[in-house]
């Protein structure tokens, strides 16, 4: 299990959104998808690193639900070779190299959290 910073925790502690108890849970399971996981806040939000570079990032905007923005980090890359085979079937694609995943009750969370540890180990690797 990755390690929780005091940054994120402050952030969380002053989070004032309605499904603040999935997205906390959400983040525990990031952060046990590997050990060399890293958080910080980017975008105002809680975004998990790895090798010291972003690749997935929460959406807190909407009250009704959350997202996690699977991507290559903050600056554009080449995507023309790029390929991703989701094994879990989670991804939502919104460009050839970022893609989302969408959790409106914490049901939608414990339902997807296995397939989510899975992708996130898969997504850390695939992109660094």
């Amino acid at each position: 299990m990755a390690i929780q910073t005091e940054e994120v925790n402050r952030f969380l502690g002053t989070l004032n959104h309605p499904l603040k108890e999935e997205i906390e849970e959400v983040r525990g399971t990031i952060l046990d998808s590997n050990q060399n996981v890293t958080e910080h806040i980017k975008w105002k939000s809680p975004s998990f690193c790895y090798k010291g570079e972003d690749r997935v990032t929460m959406r807190l905007h909407s009250e009704d639900r959350f997202q996690l923005v699977f991507h290559r980090g903050a600056k554009v890359k080449d995507s023309k070779d790029f390929v991703f085979a989701d094994s879990t079937g989670l991804l939502e694609w919104v460009a050839d190299d970022r893609a989302t995943v969408t959790f409106q009750e914490m049901k939608d969370v414990k339902a997807k959290k296995e397939s989510l540890m899975t992708l996130v180990y898969q997504w850390m690797i695939a992109t660094s």
